[in-house]
């Protein structure tokens, strides 16, 4: 969405200056951004502002086409799901992955090499995990071993393949598709009176 060219990119550029991006490919420098955004709540919503919007749409047609190639459910792995809002009536089901408070800031620290304050501030400026965990529809626990998160994961796949919410979807699809097509051949026939009796009336009047 933030790619040199793209409209994200253009009005990154437009609110955060040049010193932003790289010098030799345009693109975002992210740990200058990251360095921004999370110690300074207005420039991170206006960053969520520019470009949510765009990974909506994005997300949005993806799973449209997965829909209509079959697919029973599509997983979206999104972040800021609960602060943000913005996706969450789109969803049926949500998933919140949980450790305790410190495994959570080693690991962030792991992933991302960064250092204590970083990776605090990082943390700090998302919900809490808790918090997340009273929204959420599933809970999976990944503090203890890899294999007992393994089992979970396979335990909510099954309940969601088990589920027959999509088919509940497709069957109001087709049957308001059915319902407009019936509504057209109701209007084309009405405006075909119309139409007729208009003529009849020209007729009479010569």
């Amino acid at each position: 969405m933030v790619e040199p060219g793209t409209l994200g990119w253009k009005k990154l550029r437009q609110h955060f200056g040049q010193d932003l991006f790289h010098e030799t490919t345009g693109e975002i420098d992210r740990q200058k951004l990251a360095n921004i955004i999370f110690y300074d709540e207005a420039k991170r919503r206006l960053l969520n502002s520019i470009t949510h919007p765009e990974i909506t749409k994005s997300i949005g047609w993806q799973v449209v086409s997965y829909f209509i190639k079959g697919y029973q459910f599509v997983i979206l792995d999104v972040p800021l799901l609960f602060e943000s809002k913005t996706m969450l009536k789109y969803l049926k089901y949500t998933v919140v992955v949980d450790c305790d408070e410190e495994q959570q800031l080693q690991r962030v620290m792991l992933r991302n090499s960064f250092t204590e304050e970083h990776a605090r501030a990082r943390i700090a400026s998302q919900m809490p995990l808790r918090e997340k965990c009273i929204l959420a529809d599933y809970v999976i626990a990944n503090s203890d071993s890899g294999k007992n998160t393994e089992v979970q994961v396979k335990q909510l796949y099954q309940t969601l393949t088990d589920s027959k919410a999509q088919w509940r979807m497709r069957m109001f699809i087709v049957l308001f598709g059915f319902a407009l097509i019936l509504i057209g051949f109701w209007w084309s026939g009405v405006l075909l009176i119309t139409k007729y009796k208009q003529t009849g009336l020209e007729t009479a009047s010569l």
